[in-house]
């Protein structure tokens, strides 16, 4: 990623903890290879996912007034102070809420799956976060997500390009993340780009098995900005790649009476979700 030197990390790694929290620190992203989640688990669940996306009964499981969990069709998210609404349709999975039958079996495996993952990194934190930051937190992160229901596994589609794209729409506007942190399984197309401290953006690689996390603006809130939020965006394809995209980011977040600063994590989840005109 040229000068945006974000780390590629082994959990083998006798150092791993402390290149973890430096990747973070530094650029708001880290990137981890080499984990027990194989690439064809991976493909096993864009291929499924995007059978599902193409089915007519799709619309069956819209997500209804008051809940969170389920369907959410086009253009139904903007970022934070963006007005266009991004290109792209997605389904909320929650472990505790139900899933299509045709994708159930998998995608419980694979959100078993990354959500260990998401707290075996969030204890590297609790090794290695300088103490002074540490006595900020009511709580260590990993504790933070014990017993939370909260935490979500986003499968997104952002379908082909239309020919009448509104003019600054794009799959999806910078933003931050609103949780601790974010495992992202690399997408099935390139078009994930992150910013660094100067402005500039810079493609995240999209290499096959990376699992890329960056740090979420809960984090950022809990350790006054110690781990930085990064903004980071999905540009829209040239048109000779104008093809479907699709990928699979899990959200951790702290169970909702957790508090980060002045406020509980429940309460800037929801006042972030009515920003991005989800509730």
């Amino acid at each position: 990623m040229s000068d945006f030197s974000v780390l590629a990390i082994s959990p083998s790694d006798a150092d791993a903890a402390e290149k973890f929290a430096k990747s973070l620190r530094e650029t708001g992203f880290a990137i981890i290879k080499d984990h027990d989640i194989p690439v064809a688990e991976i493909d096993a669940m864009y291929r499924v996912w995007a059978e599902w996306f193409a089915s007519e009964n799709k619309e069956d499981f819209a997500v209804q007034a008051g809940e969170s969990n389920g369907y959410f069709g086009y253009k139904s998210e903007n970022a934070k102070d963006v007005k266009q609404k991004d290109l792209k349709e997605f389904f909320h999975v929650y472990q505790s809420k139900e899933v299509p039958d045709s994708v159930r079996e998998i995608t419980r495996d694979f959100n078993t799956k990354l959500i260990a993952l998401g707290a075996k990194l969030l204890g590297w934190l609790d090794q290695v976060t300088p103490a002074d930051v540490q006595g900020l937190l009511g709580e260590p992160f990993e504790k933070m997500i014990e017993a939370s229901d909260n935490n979500l596994l986003r499968v997104l589609h952002y379908p082909p390009l239309p020919d009448d794209v509104e003019p600054g729409a794009t799959r999806a506007a910078a933003h931050g993340d609103i949780n601790l942190i974010t495992l992202l399984v690399t997408g099935s197309e390139p078009g994930l780009q992150a910013q660094d401290v100067n402005g500039t953006w810079h493609d995240v690689p999209c290499q096959s098995g990376y699992i890329t996390v960056n740090a979420g603006d809960m984090l950022e809130q809990a350790t006054r900005g110690h781990y930085p939020s990064t903004p980071h965006r999905v540009i829209n394809p040239p048109a000779q790649e104008n093809r479907s995209r699709y990928s699979m980011p899990l959200f951790m977040h702290p169970r909702s009476e957790v508090v980060l600063d002045h406020q509980t994590a429940g309460e800037f989840l929801d006042q972030r979700l009515k920003e991005i005109g989800l509730k």
